[in-house]
């Protein structure tokens, strides 16, 4: 791992375990930041296989990845089409977080009530 002289200097005095810790978490918020492109591409599937599953041109989800605001019902449906499962986490100040289980569910009977 190569950083610089003085903080590669740090780095190879760390203790393994810290090393370790530190890549991990490095990790972690790496995955907690990837784009939709990266998640599809995480899941090994093309755009023109997303728009197949999505019923919509490839140019339609090339739009969609580069996105940076849209509906939550869009986002869902994007996910499901990757094979993935959407959840949405609220994180109040001094309050540990909370999953939102019945959004899914309203935005399912939004869908079902206008069909």
């Amino acid at each position: 791992m190569t950083k610089g002289k003085i903080l590669q200097s740090i780095w190879d005095n760390l203790p393994e375990d810290r090393k370790q810790r530190i890549l991990a978490r490095a990790e972690e918020l790496e995955a907690e930041y990837l784009t939709l492109q990266e998640l599809r591409k995480a899941v090994g599937l093309t755009q023109a296989e997303v728009s197949r599953s999505l019923q919509m041109p490839q140019s339609n989800v090339s739009r969609l990845e580069r996105e940076s605001d849209m509906l939550l019902s869009t986002l869902r449906n994007y996910i499901d089409a990757i094979g993935g499962n959407l959840t949405i986490l609220v994180e109040l100040p001094n309050k540990p977080p909370v999953r939102l289980l019945t959004l899914s569910d309203l935005v399912s009977e939004d869908v079902d009530s206008k069909i």
